[in-house]
């Protein structure tokens, strides 16, 4: 057992986890595998607010459904046009309002570092469900997880991230989170969208990493490979987004070349990055990942909230 605290933590970065913290938080999500199918009471009388001020399907009902999975409530909103922002209330005031009715916020925000901000006026603790293009914790975690569920470790793999790693949240958290780990890890984009240089200059120091813009020399040797969406919404000049639209697609002639046990993982949304044939094959994980993320999130809301010490 590790002498962890996370009972009143704030989820805000991934940066801000240990790597023996990380691996508590994998362990009780394994334990929680059986409640995730028959339930428990562990969170009876608990309330989580999801403060959604941009649009979410997987990562929105995903918390609502780890805390009904432990008998708690849920109350929020799914998009700002529906709550008192569209009224000019402030974030600061938001969250110190819905305070008084929770236990925990899950909060997601178009803007970088909201997190952090509201973690700094709220009294309960804030658990970041995406903040602009920065970071995305809890999908690392469970992509952690979904690694060592199928993979039996994370030491010791070659993992690529594809796609949109400029503005990509999700493999910055995941980045990072890997960079704890014993892991070579590839980043594959169009230049335009290259790993962001803080990110980069962070994990460059603890891990091997490649950067390399032609995937068909990268799917051969990697156990993992990471794929993004290229995200239309977070491009400030839409003609720069069609430059890089398609720029990779994964099919059926992709993965021949790739390892028998290699998988593939995908955030999700995709549009058009992974043919849908590829959804037969015993590579693609992406939908075992919308799962392993309810199930990770029931680890974390019951460490947060003290009914795992």
């Amino acid at each position: 057992m590790y002498p962890l605290e996370f009972e009143g933590k704030d989820i805000i970065s991934i940066r801000d986890l240990s790597r023996e913290e990380i691996d508590y938080i994998l362990e009780i999500a394994d334990a929680m595998e059986p409640l995730a199918h028959k339930g428990s009471d562990m969170l009876k009388g608990k309330i989580l607010a999801t403060l959604f001020f941009e649009p979410s399907t997987r990562t929105r009902l995903s918390f609502e459904a780890a805390m009904h999975k432990l008998s708690g409530s849920t109350i929020g909103f799914a998009e700002a046009d529906i709550a008192s922002v569209r009224k000019g209330e402030n974030l600061a005031d938001t969250v110190r309002t819905v305070e008084n009715y929770v236990d925990v916020i899950a909060l997601r925000h178009p803007l970088e570092g909201a997190a952090r901000l509201a973690a700094e006026f709220a009294e309960v603790p804030v658990i970041n469900g995406g903040s602009g293009a920065e970071e995305h914790p809890t999908q690392a975690i469970l992509d952690l997880y979904t690694i060592m569920k199928e993979k039996g470790e994370i030491d010791g793999l070659k993992i690529a991230l594809v796609g949109d790693l400029r503005y990509g949240r999700t493999v910055h958290s995941l980045a990072y989170a890997l960079s704890k780990y014993n892991v070579e890890l590839y980043l594959v984009s169009p230049e335009s969208l290259k790993m962001r240089w803080e990110v980069l200059e962070t994990i460059k120091e603890k891990i091997p990493v490649t950067e390399e813009a032609n995937l068909e020399k990268i799917v051969p040797l990697v156990d993992v490979l990471y794929v993004t969406r290229i995200q239309k919404e977070r491009f400030p000049d839409p003609a720069e987004y069609m430059k890089v639209k398609g720029s990779y697609r994964i099919g059926l002639e992709t993965l021949r070349r790739a390892k028998k046990d290699m998988i593939v993982l995908h955030p999700l949304p995709r549009a058009d990055e992974i043919s849908s044939e590829v959804d037969e094959t015993p590579h693609a994980r992406y939908f075992q990942q919308v799962w392993n993320g309810m199930v990770t999130r029931m680890a974390l809301l019951a460490l947060i909230l003290g009914a795992v010490k």
